[in-house]
């Protein structure tokens, strides 16, 4: 198997297409190996409001919007995943925040493969040190 293949990208809203995939898989796959954690296989699913919220409400028992949905499905030590992330949410945000869709885009992108290493965003520490991350593999990745 080759490397590139770790990461999939899959498009079910039309007509969103991400840029210089190859190049983003492999800095994914990047950030998982220097956040110390193998990568088996990891899936993004590109959505809409309506089926983030049903997978919401569905898995999650929360009845409300979000950009970002992350299932670990990891069976050993290697990172197995699903991240679901929703274009209409992440518009918003991008017009909310004042940043570019792409540039929103890819803190959520970078934001689940975070999840998957292991940090979490419940607690005010622990949203400090996401956003710290994201703003860093940001950094790197847009360097």
């Amino acid at each position: 198997m080759s490397s590139s293949s770790k990461v999939c990208f899959f498009y079910e809203t039309r007509p969103f297409k991400l840029t210089q995939r190859s190049q983003l898989k492999s800095f994914i796959e990047t950030l998982f190996r220097k956040e110390g954690r193998s990568l088996d296989s990891l899936n993004y699913i590109f959505c809409t409001d309506k089926k983030l919220l049903e997978i919401n409400r569905q898995y999650l028992q929360h009845d409300f919007y979000t950009d970002i949905i992350s299932f670990d499905l990891s069976a050993d030590k290697a990172v197995t995943g699903e991240i679901y992330i929703s274009i209409d949410r992440v518009k918003e945000n991008a017009r909310n925040l004042g940043v570019t869709f792409r540039s929103e885009l890819h803190r959520v992108i970078f934001h689940g493969a975070l999840h998957l290493c292991g940090y979490r965003d419940k607690k005010k520490e622990e949203i400090a040190e996401m956003r710290r991350r994201e703003d860093y593999w940001l950094k790197k990745y847009f360097s």
